[in-house]
């Protein structure tokens, strides 16, 4: 910091030194050092800024201002600012103008023929949802990439005879009981049951572990039945738990008695003893199905399983075209980052562009010059950008092999034999 800085420089850098890990305030400083024509400590700041925050639009727009030499967005508004009001709105910043401007060539995204643009992402849902918070998805299972098996499944055993209430009453098929869905982490369990509630036009409450147990005794189950109670009252509605091994883990395995009663509670609002559960439809998803009561897993309850797996490649490709739809590419091989992500998660994937990114832009901020992603970035990010699902594997083959009472794990135990010598798996 020099002498000559102004009182809002020395103030901010006074706030980065005092929270590092906020990366507001590294944009706010590199702001104000390049509207003071220090734009090398401006560049500094907004890479350690996007390394603390890689989504952080306000800080791409900075720094390739920086790289370019252009004018921010701050400072006093230009005179066609004054007569347009649209003009004070940040549109984003226009890739198409910075290659114009910079005499980048334009080749074409992707090197490989263009294919439909499916809505899917890495499984997990990004925002979240309040407790309590009753969710209107505007999802389908059309928006689902690839999971064939998975969409044959829950057409069979929940979407078909909903949908045929009279075919439902001829064949005497109850809709009582849950949807269990479990798999490897990461591989859009959470996506698949806001899919299904936009798919038949209910309302979707989300639950995690969070929202149900609480330290107060007897809260917890009091949490639990308000839950039912809202569902019930909204219905149509799909209530989705999430982790459901840690709110209904086997009562055996676990010394707490509060936790015990939380299960029983979950066992009788399930069973719907003293309610109505009709049009109320129970979806749960689980990393380690093994961990459920077993009193959880009976007719009635969470009685149909539905295994989620890692995207096959159809998938693996629409997830590749969804995080790639925004970012600045050229000449990206699909084909080949398919045919090279074989067993990565939804969440991997996300993750591998997010990586290539990162290192696009770096070599920007130490070259000085902006450039489109390529191939090259990606195949650096895959020298550290391996599959997650090896251990959720490593644990599931030996239930597979040795635990599957019953043929609860068919589906699983057949997924292994097929995949018999697969490196990885």
């Amino acid at each position: 910091m020099s002498d000559g800085e102004s009182p809002l420089i020395n103030a901010l850098r006074q706030a980065v030194r005092s929270a590092p890990e906020q990366a507001e305030f590294r944009v706010a400083l590199a702001e104000a050092l390049i509207d003071a024509g220090d734009t090398q400590d401006a560049i500094v700041e907004l890479g350690e800024a996007l390394r603390l925050d890689p989504d952080s639009a306000r800080a791409r727009e900075l720094m390739l201002a920086a790289l370019s030499g252009g004018a921010t967005a701050a400072g006093p508004p230009s005179p066609a600012s004054e007569t347009d009001p649209a003009a004070d709105q940040d549109p984003g910043f226009d890739w198409s103008a910075a290659e114009a401007e910079l005499d980048f060539p334009q080749p074409p995204r992707f090197t490989s023929s263009p294919k439909p643009v499916s809505a899917d992402d890495d499984g997990e849902d990004p925002e979240g949802s309040p407790a309590h918070d009753v969710e209107r998805p505007a999802l389908s299972l059309a928006d689902v990439g690839g999971m064939a098996e998975v969409k044959e499944r829950l057409q069979l055993s929940f979407l078909a005879p909903m949908r045929n209430p009279e075919l439902r009453k001829l064949y005497g098929k109850s809709l009582r009981g849950g949807l269990l869905l479990y798999g490897p982490p990461g591989c859009g369990k959470t996506f698949i049951a806001r899919a299904v509630a936009g798919e038949i036009g209910a309302a979707l409450i989300s639950v995690g572990i969070s929202e149900v147990l609480d330290l107060w005794f007897g809260a917890s189950e009091k949490n639990l039945t308000e839950l039912f109670e809202l569902a019930r009252r909204q219905a149509p509605c799909v209530l989705f738990f999430d982790e459901l091994d840690a709110l209904g883990q086997r009562r055996s395995l676990t010394r707490s008695s509060s936790m015990r009663t939380v299960v029983n509670q979950f066992l009788a609002e399930l069973d719907s003893v003293g309610s109505d559960n009709e049009g109320v439809f129970v979806l749960g998803a689980t990393n380690a199905p093994w961990d459920v009561d077993p009193a959880l897993r009976r007719p009635g309850r969470f009685d149909r399983t539905v295994l989620v797996l890692p995207p096959d490649a159809p998938a693996r490709e629409e997830i590749l075209r969804y995080h790639l739809r925004d970012r600045p590419i050229a000449e990206i091989n699909l084909e080949s980052l398919v045919e090279r992500t074989d067993g990565f998660s939804g969440a991997d994937l996300a993750y591998l562009c997010e990586s290539a990114t990162e290192k696009a832009l770096m070599d920007a901020v130490r070259s000085g010059e902006v450039r489109l992603m390529g191939m090259d970035d990606f195949d650096a990010a895959l020298k550290d950008v391996h599959p997650s699902t090896g251990p959720w594997f490593d644990a599931a083959r030996s239930v597979a092999l040795f635990a599957n009472e019953g043929g609860t794990y068919d589906d699983l135990a057949a997924y292994f034999k097929n995949r018999k010598g697969t490196k990885g798996l």
